[in-house]
């Protein structure tokens, strides 16, 4: 493999912050060089420099997927698990849509090293979007395989920003969507596109003034992931950006209200009868996103309605079971869950936001 020339490297340490300065090049595939090098600062990396913009790359989500669809540029060749990029919020955009045939999921009974090199050695990466420490703390990677692939395969950048459960965020700063997708336009140089992004989320954020603000007019939801027919992990409202339009529509956890454990936590599950007890106005399943609004009431509400303590539940007499919204969110697909869950929950019927105004900053026409 070729090996990418750096000013100065720091390693990754476990759980903790990273600074440093990576200098980018790549003999294969060089990426634009003409007067366009720069550094991105973006914990926990610090300092990343780059010869040029990256053309070819990789991300551990679909919130970072999410952002490079928006900021125009190709989809990426690998991504944690391909599936968990639900493409099929961007049908509410005309004009813009997204190709995941050639991508491929990282994890495949874990993460390997082999994987990285491979892509490299097909494509040529130019830069990987992701946070270090995921790898280190989630699969069991070293110190030394973190810094190999940065020096072997492309320079490492990003933050896990769909969470902040993880302990190693204690160490080191956690961005917002918006902070996260801002530096990702520094490392593409697509500055001008996220300011358009900002302004129509600014827009955006401006209309939801509808949302109440005292506990008595607040729905009381509760997330959920399958777990069994009849189980389910909980997932409380919290930080992340895989939260952010239920904070942003203010709702009430009532699973949170009730003492229940996060799963995240927990790693257990609650069932029917811990459901019936805390009855929430309407309940949000999780990991169903790739269904239609029709598949959905076949496969999840209908078997819901036909259970004898599941059909004691208000929101499954009230028609008030949705699917959840995605782990990762982007700018656009925020945007596309939001409008959907402010439907669902208040009944909302005009747009919150110009979809023709995504495309043109999409396809710079804007």
């Amino acid at each position: 493999m070729d090996r990418r020339k750096f000013l100065g490297t720091a390693g990754v340490a476990l759980g903790a912050a990273l600074a440093g300065c990576q200098s980018y090049t790549n003999s294969n595939t060089d990426p634009d060089t003409d007067g366009t090098s720069h550094t991105v600062s973006m914990e926990p990396m610090g300092e990343v420099g780059f010869d040029g913009v990256p053309d070819t790359w990789i991300a551990n989500n679909g919130s970072y997927a999410d952002m490079g669809l928006a900021l125009g540029v190709e989809e990426p060749k690998a991504l944690w698990l391909k599936g968990r990029w639900h493409t099929n919020y961007y049908d509410e955009i005309p004009d813009v849509s997204a190709d995941k045939s050639d991508t491929i999921s990282l994890y495949q009974d874990g993460v390997s090293k082999e994987r990285f090199y491979s892509l490299e050695q097909e494509h040529g990466i130019d830069v990987q979007v992701f946070d270090p420490n995921f790898l280190v703390n989630r699969f069991g990677w070293k110190q030394a395989d973190v810094d190999e692939i940065v020096n072997g395969v492309a320079p490492v950048i990003g933050n896990s920003i769909f969470s902040q459960t993880y302990p190693w965020h204690e160490d080191y700063r956690y961005y917002t969507l918006y902070e996260a997708f801002e530096k990702v336009a520094q490392v593409f140089q697509e500055q001008e596109r996220y300011e358009a992004f900002a302004s129509l989320h600014d827009d955006f954020q401006s209309n939801l003034d509808f949302v109440p603000t005292t506990d008595s007019e607040r729905p009381r939801i509760a997330i959920l992931w399958p777990a069994s027919e009849s189980s389910f992990y909980p997932y409380l409202v919290g930080g992340g950006t895989s939260h952010k339009q239920w904070r942003d529509l203010n709702v009430r956890d009532a699973l949170a209200e009730a003492n229940v454990q996060d799963f995240l936590s927990s790693r257990g599950t609650i069932d029917y009868e811990t459901l019936l007890e805390v009855d929430p106005d309407a309940l949000m399943i999780r990991g169903r996103e790739s269904m239609t609004a029709s598949e959905f009431q076949e496969s999840v509400v209908a078997p819901m309605k036909e259970d004898n303590t599941a059909s004691q539940l208000t929101a499954v007499q009230n028609g008030d079971v949705y699917r959840g919204g995605p782990l990762y969110q982007g700018p656009i697909s925020n945007l596309v869950v939001t409008q959907r869950a402010a439907e669902q929950l208040y009944d909302v019927e005009e747009m919150l936001y110009d979809p023709q105004r995504v495309s043109d900053i999409v396809t710079g026409n804007a």
